[in-house]
C-alpha cells in the first residue's frame, strides 16, 4: 500500500490527480453524485467549467465516467451499512447501541488482524490501523461510562420518587413516574 495506490488497478484516478485548490469543487460534484438529482454527464459538465474557472484543465468523460461509478458503489455501500446499523440498533433495544458499539470495534479489530496476518499494511497503515483500533477502543469505552451513567441515574430517579411516594400518604408512584416523564421530558404514554 504505497502513498500513490488506490483499491482496483491500483492507479490514481484523474479526479484524484487535481490539485488542491480544486478541492471543493470535488466536494461539490460528489455531493450531486450522492444527491443522485443531476445526471452524470451534467454533473460532468459543470465540475469541468468549476475547474477551468481555477485555471484547471477538465476531466475527460471516459475518466469521469469510471470515477463516478467507483464513488457511487461507495455510497451505496455506506447506505446499506447504515441501514443495517439502524435496524440493528432498532432491534437491539436500548442497549443497541452499545451493542453496536462493540460489534463495531470487533469487527475493525478482526480486519486489521487479517491485514497485519497478511502482510497488506506498510508503516503508514500499520499507523493508521494502530488509530482506526484506538478510536474503537475509545468508543466502546465512552459508550459503556456512558450507559452506566444513564443507568445510575435512572436508578436514583426511581429511588426518589420511591421516597416521595412513600412519605405521601395517597401519592402514587407510577402516576409520578407518568407526570415526571411527561412534563420534564415530554414523553406522553399513549
Amino acid at each position: 500500500m504505497g502513498g500513490d495506490r488506490r483499491d482496483g488497478r491500483g492507479r490514481l484516478s484523474s479526479v484524484d490527480m487535481l490539485p488542491e485548490e480544486a478541492e471543493p469543487d470535488i466536494v461539490w460534484a460528489m455531493e450531486q453524485l450522492r444527491e443522485r438529482q443531476m445526471p452524470s454527464n451534467a454533473i460532468l459538465s459543470e465540475f469541468n467549467a468549476r475547474l477551468a474557472d481555477r485555471g484547471i484543465a477538465g476531466i475527460s468523460k471516459s475518466a469521469w465516467g469510471r470515477y463516478a461509478i467507483r464513488k457511487a458503489l461507495q455510497f451505496r455501500k455506506q447506505d446499506e451499512v447504515r441501514r443495517i446499523s439502524g435496524d440493528l440498533v432498532a432491534s437491539l433495544g436500548t442497549k443497541g447501541a452499545d451493542e453496536l458499539t462493540v460489534m463495531v470495534g470487533e469487527m475493525i479489530k478482526l480486519r486489521l488482524f487479517e491485514l497485519l496476518e497478511g502482510g497488506a499494511l506498510d508503516a503508514k497503515g500499520s499507523m493508521e490501523a494502530a488509530r482506526a483500533l484506538q478510536s474503537s477502543v475509545n468508543a466502546q469505552k465512552a459508550s459503556a461510562e456512558h450507559r452506566r451513567r444513564l443507568e445510575e441515574m435512572r436508578k436514583q430517579v426511581t429511588e426518589a420518587i420511591d421516597k416521595v411516594a412513600d412519605s405521601a400518604p395517597g401519592v402514587d408512584a407510577e402516576q409520578l413516574l407518568k407526570r415526571i416523564r411527561e412534563d420534564v421530558y415530554g414523553i406522553f404514554q399513549k
